[in-house]
C-alpha cells in the first residue's frame, strides 16, 4: 500500500512539474532581455561562437517543442522562443544549444543516451503489453521480462537527468560571460531552467518507484 501512496504522490508531483515550468516559462517571457536578442539569434551566436555555424536553426509549431536533433544535426525553436527577445526565449534557447554543444564534444552521458535511445524505444514499447499479459495470465516469467524491459526505460531517464542539468550549466555560463544577459538576469534564466528540470527529475522519479512497485508485487507473487 505504501508503494502505491508513493507513486501516486511522484504522479502529482510529476503534473505539478509540468504545471510549473508552463508558469514560469509564460511569466519570463514577459520580461524582456536587456540585451534585446531573440532566442534565434541568441542561439545563432552561441553556435558560430563554438564552431558549429554549419548547424541550422529551424522555427516549428507549438509551445516549449524546442529541442536539439543530433540525427539531423539542426536545433529546433518554437516560435514563441525564436521570435521573441524575452528571458525565456534566450534561456530555452541557448539550453538547446548547449546540448548541440555536448554532441560536439561528445559529452559521455549524452554519447551514452543515444546509443541506448533504439533499445530502449523497443523496450519501452513491448513492457506494458508483457506486465499486462503476465499479470492477466499469471506468467511470472513474462512479469519478470516486462520488468527487465521497463528498467531499461528508466535507466534511459535517470541518464537523461545529468544531459539536461550539464546542458543548462552551459548556457547559464555562455549567457552571462557573452553578454547575452546582465547578471541582474540570471536569476530568471535560473528559474526558467530549473524548472524545466524539475520535469525531468519528476518523470524519473515517477518511473523509478513505478519500477520498484512492479518488482515488489512481482516478488510478492512468487512467494
Amino acid at each position: 500500500m505504501m508503494m502505491y501512496l508513493l507513486v501516486i504522490v511522484a504522479f502529482i508531483f510529476s503534473l505539478w512539474a509540468q504545471f510549473r515550468v508552463k508558469g514560469t516559462f509564460k511569466k519570463w517571457s514577459k520580461v524582456a532581455n536587456s540585451t534585446g536578442m531573440t532566442g534565434y539569434e541568441a542561439a545563432r551566436h552561441m553556435l558560430d561562437a563554438n564552431g558549429l555555424s554549419d548547424i541550422p536553426i529551424e522555427a516549428v509549431r507549438g509551445s516549449l517543442s524546442d529541442h536539439y536533433d543530433p540525427i539531423h544535426r539542426v536545433v529546433r525553436l518554437s516560435e514563441p522562443v525564436y521570435y521573441e527577445s524575452s528571458i525565456a526565449a534566450v534561456s530555452v534557447a541557448c539550453h538547446e544549444i548547449g546540448h548541440a554543444i555536448q554532441h560536439k564534444e561528445h559529452y559521455p552521458m549524452l554519447t551514452l543516451r543515444h546509443r541506448m535511445f533504439p533499445v530502449v524505444n523497443f523496450a519501452s514499447g513491448v513492457a506494458p503489453f508483457m506486465l499486462m499479459a503476465g499479470f492477466i495470465f499469471g506468467y511470472l516469467n513474462l512479469v519478470g521480462l516486462g520488468i527487465i524491459f521497463f528498467s531499461a526505460a528508466v535507466a534511459f531517464q535517470l541518464v537523461t537527468l545529468p544531459v539536461e542539468f550539464n546542458a543548462s550549466n552551459r548556457a547559464r555560463q555562455v549567457m552571462v560571460e557573452q553578454g547575452y544577459i546582465r547578471n541582474e538576469e540570471e536569476r530568471g534564466v535560473a528559474k526558467v531552467l530549473n524548472a524545466a528540470a524539475l520535469t525531468y527529475v519528476a518523470a524519473a522519479l515517477v518511473s523509478l518507484l513505478e519500477l520498484l512497485r512492479l518488482v515488489t508485487v512481482f516478488l510478492g507473487n512468487r512467494d
